[in-house]
């Protein structure tokens, strides 16, 4: 009888529910918020749903991020998922993918696309000095300026190589968050700075890009950015890669690959291992608060410069820019294009935007990684 007793005692303290904290319980709701956002109302489900199961995982079961103990055993699963992140293979291998998704005709197209992407950067260097402001040294502040840009990749792969690991947990899931609420976050921005007679706007058709154009673009973006910074070669780099295999046209496989299978394995390792860095300890404390308000403000700035920058091209082209294009300039891709849009349309259901803002949506994704190259450089990290 007590070998019975002894034996149910063991399997019951087993359990998680002797071990949780209130932090952890408060971790498992904001996971399952996430996931009613991701599931129930669509906000970047495939960004969401794995980051907010890893949060959950991490924060029943903290050892599925147990580091290699000495003598190189043991070692959580989603802790080797992790050590992906900081090595920057998996933002590069998103980067390959992204490229080989998006078709970069609309900013060849349209070259002053990359001045709308320039000027959405804004929220960049608004988040690093307000960084600085409230604490955070040089190089933290930098990895989490990228917050501003809405890229999750680069965000991870600044904060790895500026060693700001203790960091990457909460600057990814701000600056995925923030990526899945551009719906929400960017539109009361954008009507803010325009108005319905500038929303109504109609841009023309932009002319076509041959073939060749395509071929070249991703080459010569390569050579041009990686001699000036060649910091940004694993992301600028591994963009234009992708591009390239979408658009040679004699490597259909391996752009199907990047695009689809390769993709989508990244994305559930990436997503997983983001959200297993959250655990209560780690997150809920007032420098992840901080990072959490730093993005907010980040992205609204850069949202409303690129906007007002379009405003400004606007008038200098006598009404021929519809300013909300520059809200794209920010790297969520396609999702900020497509808010452009959505917000369009509202003012003229028959006004078509979405090839225009994905001229400044793919610009915004090389600026951001420029910005991120330049970091790096001040900071002497190759």
């Amino acid at each position: 009888m007590n070998y019975v007793v002894e034996t149910l005692d063991n399997l019951v303290h087993q359990t998680a529910f002797f071990n949780l904290t209130v932090g952890n319980y408060i971790m498992i709701v904001v996971a399952l918020v996430f996931l009613y956002l991701a599931i129930g109302r669509g906000f970047e489900p495939l960004l969401l749903v794995p980051i907010a199961f890893g949060m959950l995982l991490v924060n029943i079961y903290p050892d599925i991020m147990a580091p290699v103990g000495e003598g190189g055993a043991g070692g959580g699963l989603l802790y080797y998922f992790y050590l992906l992140d900081e090595w920057a293979i998996l933002p590069s291998l998103i980067f390959m993918g992204v490229g080989a998704m998006t078709d970069f005709g609309p900013l060849i197209a349209n070259p002053k696309s990359f001045l709308l992407g320039a000027a959405a950067q804004f929220g960049i260097f608004a988040a690093y000095f307000g960084a600085i402001f409230l604490g955070f040294n040089d190089k933290a502040a930098a990895a989490i300026s990228i917050i501003g840009g809405a890229d999750g990749p680069t965000s991870i792969f600044l904060a790895g190589k500026l060693g700001q690991t203790t960091l990457m947990g909460p600057i990814a899931v701000a600056a995925y968050s923030y990526m899945a609420l551009v719906p929400i976050i960017q539109p009361p921005i954008m009507k803010l700075f325009t108005t319905e007679k500038e929303r109504k706007i109609k841009m023309g058709q932009l002319r076509p890009v041959s073939k060749l154009e395509k071929i070249l673009f991703p080459i010569v973006v390569t050579v041009v950015v990686a001699l000036i910074l060649p910091t940004t070669a694993p992301l600028v780099g591994m963009l234009m890669l992708g591009n390239l295999f979408r658009e040679c046209g004699v490597v259909r496989q391996l752009a199907d690959t990047a695009s689809n299978a390769l993709m989508y394995i990244v994305v559930i390792v990436l997503g997983t291992s983001v959200g297993a860095t959250t655990s209560a300890e780690a997150f809920l404390n007032w420098d992840t608060i901080k990072i959490v308000i730093l993005g907010l403000i980040a992205f609204a700035f850069g949202t409303a410069a690129g906007v007002l920058f379009g405003k400004l091209m606007c008038l200098l082209t006598k009404g021929k820019v519809n300013p909300l294009i520059g809200s794209a300039g920010v790297s969520a891709v396609p999702m900020a294009a497509r808010v452009s849009q959505k917000v369009g349309a509202e003012a003229d259901p028959t006004n078509f935007l979405l090839m225009h803002a994905m001229g400044p949506n793919v610009a915004g994704v090389i600026g951001t990684a420029v910005a991120a190259g330049t970091f790096m450089a001040v900071f002497g990290v190759f």
